[in-house]
């Protein structure tokens, strides 16, 4: 699956021209699914029965939201001296996960801005170091890196 904007957040960009404004303060929330019940677009809804959240990132592992960086080179990051991470809710294997806006619901939406994409621990949207999420555990997200097509 290859990373997916929603159209809200496409549309929010296309009308102020900044990912990193738009997504300012997100979280990242990460799920256990099947593969077949992924959502096939960043716009679908988060349906509990089929969608496990498992761990909500934050900038600072617990409450504040994630802020990116400086773009270089078609590419932005996490911001400096931000700790993305946070306490695993539930045990389940990750599967894929949405970079959302704060008051994002999980509702279907073409306005909210998301991003969705596979977890892995190589060559996935979002890399982490083991895919098996055990509750309580805290989780890091040591790297992101969203760039745009050239």
């Amino acid at each position: 699956m290859p990373l997916l904007a929603s159209t809200g957040l496409r549309n929010k960009v296309l009308d102020t021209g900044s990912v990193k404004n738009v997504l300012a303060n997100g979280r990242i929330h990460v799920y256990a699914s099947t593969l077949a019940n992924i959502p096939a677009s960043a716009d679908d809804a988060i349906v509990p029965a089929n969608h496990t959240l498992l761990l909500t990132v934050y900038g600072d592992g617990v409450s504040t939201g994630l802020n990116l960086g400086t773009a270089s080179g078609g590419a932005i990051g996490k911001a400096a001296g931000e700790t993305w991470a946070g306490t695993v809710l539930a045990s389940g294997n990750a599967a894929f996960f949405r970079y959302v806006g704060s008051a994002d619901t999980g509702a279907a939406s073409t306005t909210e801005p998301r991003y969705q994409g596979r977890v892995g621990v190589s060559g996935a949207e979002l890399n982490i170091s083991s895919l098996a999420l055990t509750a309580g555990n805290t989780q890091a997200v040591n790297f992101a890196s969203i760039s745009l097509p050239g």
